[in-house]
């Protein structure tokens, strides 16, 4: 049985489709939980209060979604 393997002859795009959501679930997660961190923390661990907060959250959300977004591969 252990013969009949051939390196590299799987079909593996199951597993790059389930990396690519982990990766991506896991990135935009991760934003939307310091956002709303941002927004909590501000608004009730400073006078500032819930409109500082709630803009610093989109100012956040918003550098974070230019940053973090699909980049066009580059050509080699």
């Amino acid at each position: 049985m252990a013969s009949e393997y051939h390196r590299g002859d799987m079909d593996i795009s199951e597993q790059v489709a389930t990396f690519n959501l982990f990766n991506g679930l896991t990135k935009w997660g991760s934003l939307s939980i310091a956002a709303l961190m941002v927004l909590l923390v501000v608004w009730f661990c400073t006078p500032a209060g819930f409109l500082a907060g709630f803009i610093s959250a989109a100012v956040l959300t918003v550098l974070g979604v230019l940053f973090l977004r699909e980049k066009p591969d580059a050509a080699h």
